[in-house]
């Protein structure tokens, strides 16, 4: 019974991550939040952070050292290594940027670029193992999803 009284606050708690950066400071803290995101002026260490991109490094590490010397795999690998860099470090500074500035509206149109040259990328590479029919629905997939993030960060306004 105590459960169901809990799961409306942990839900509350999803949902303030959800919400936009400028609307965030309006909203009590969130329990343990405190953990996983550094505090200026000496927080603590993002452990879950680094642990992901060690995890990444290694694995794109892994990938090239498989890749047995091909220059395409290698290509590949290091081309989405540094895209996802580029994309993490884009977002995070787009979260702590003003809202409105034109470094926020830079920000975006390079997070939108980055996530698109991924998903073409990607897309690219499952096409071309598939047959033709199921190749022409991936690059459908991608299209939509490349127009439909343009769509959301371009074209819809935020709703307050």
């Amino acid at each position: 019974m105590g459960q169901q009284h809990a799961r409306p606050a942990v839900e509350a708690h999803a949902a303030e991550a959800l919400l936009p950066h400028h609307h965030q400071h309006h909203l009590p803290p969130v329990p343990g939040a405190a953990d996983q995101e550094p505090q200026p002026g000496g927080g603590s260490f993002p452990w879950l952070t680094v642990a992901g991109f060690g995890f990444l490094t290694f694995n794109s590490g892994m990938a090239v050292y498989r890749s047995k010397g091909d220059r395409g795999a290698v290509a590949f690998v290091a081309f989405s290594y540094l895209d996802l860099l580029a994309l993490f470090y884009c977002l995070r500074r787009y979260e702590g940027a003003e809202p409105g500035s034109a470094l926020r509206d830079r920000l975006k149109v390079a997070v939108w670029l980055l996530t698109t040259a991924l998903t073409v990328l990607f897309s690219y590479k499952v096409a071309a193992v598939m047959p033709v029919a199921v190749a022409v629905v991936v690059w459908l997939m991608a299209f939509a999803t490349v127009a439909g993030g343009f769509y959301a960060f371009f074209c819809s306004e935020d709703k307050q």
